[in-house]
């Protein structure tokens, strides 16, 4: 199958038309693909709908944004089945309580496949945007294969990726939002560990751009990209195919999921079946050296 990632800016809109012919350009651009990826987050540029007051404000906005859900699904559906293809659609915030949660949903050329929320806040998140985890992740079946994903700063935590990893899942979305080099790289380099030690293949979807009109994505930095685990069967780096830095596009590449299974079972290294000998490891004495 082909994969597309997009490194994606965020603009300004003054009606939903005006989105809905953004999104239709970009799924459009990449319709050849039989999966495309979007960040997390990239639904706030919707907060511009409410004019400047609102995208300015940080609790404004979520809500902003989470009132326009279901013509965002809605759009995206029509998307997924004009083209023929499955798009786990851009993140945003979503109230299913007080607090919303930040959910990225898959969808298929017949409609909604599921979603995921994100389980892991950042500081962000936790202590000046107020939104919030939702604990249980997914391994989402597909015609495609088996797809799990790790919303941003969920792709940073091992167990996470091997809950899906053991679940099933071959590939790992990681659509992310990172306002500099070093939280790019943080996400980064979280991807490809867990491409590494699941041997599985994940994708990177981050936001670029600057947006002076919304503090919550005011600077975003990245590149989008696609890995694989460096054991034989993939390159020798474990990048598939990546685009350059801080430049808005897709980045694409053919996959076969079926080397997932041969990493597995014949790799170079056997990190995914070797993984329950690391669950064992216990600290057996400290040295001191005076």
């Amino acid at each position: 199958m082909r994969i597309a990632a997009a490194a994606y800016p965020i603009d300004w809109f003054g009606s939903f038309a005006d989105y809905r012919a953004k999104l239709t350009r970009w799924v459009a651009d990449a319709a050849d693909a039989d999966l495309l990826v979007f960040p997390e987050y990239a639904a706030m540029e919707l907060a511009s709908l409410g004019g400047p007051e609102v995208a300015g404000d940080l609790e404004a906005s979520l809500h902003e944004v989470a009132r326009h859900w279901p013509q965002v699904q809605a759009l995206h559906v029509d998307l997924a089945a004009r083209h023929g293809c499955h798009i786990l659609g851009a993140s945003g915030p979503v109230f299913d309580g007080p607090r919303p949660v930040n959910r990225a949903v898959l969808y298929g050329p017949q409609g909604v496949i599921g979603h995921q929320d994100k389980q892991i806040m950042t500081r962000f998140e936790r202590e000046d945007w107020d939104v919030v985890g939702a604990p249980g992740l997914r391994v989402i079946d597909t015609a495609l294969g088996r797809i799990g994903v790790l919303i941003c700063y969920d792709s940073e935590f091992p167990l996470l990726g091997r809950v899906l990893a053991q679940a099933g899942a071959e590939l790992l979305l990681v659509p992310s939002c990172t306002d500099t080099v070093a939280g790019f790289s943080r996400v980064r380099i979280g991807a490809m560990a867990r491409a590494l030690e699941s041997q599985c293949v994940v994708v990177q979807a981050p936001t670029v751009g600057a947006c002076d009109w919304m503090p919550a994505l005011d600077e975003n930095r990245g590149r989008a990209a696609i890995y694989g685990p460096p054991d034989g069967f993939w390159p020798e780096t474990g990048i598939i195919a990546e685009g350059p830095m801080d430049q808005p596009g897709w980045v694409m590449a053919d996959i076969d999921l079926a080397r997932v299974g041969d990493s597995r079972r014949n790799g170079a290294v056997l990190p995914f079946a070797h993984w329950p000998e690391s669950e064992g490891a216990r600290l057996t004495g400290t040295e001191t050296i005076s």
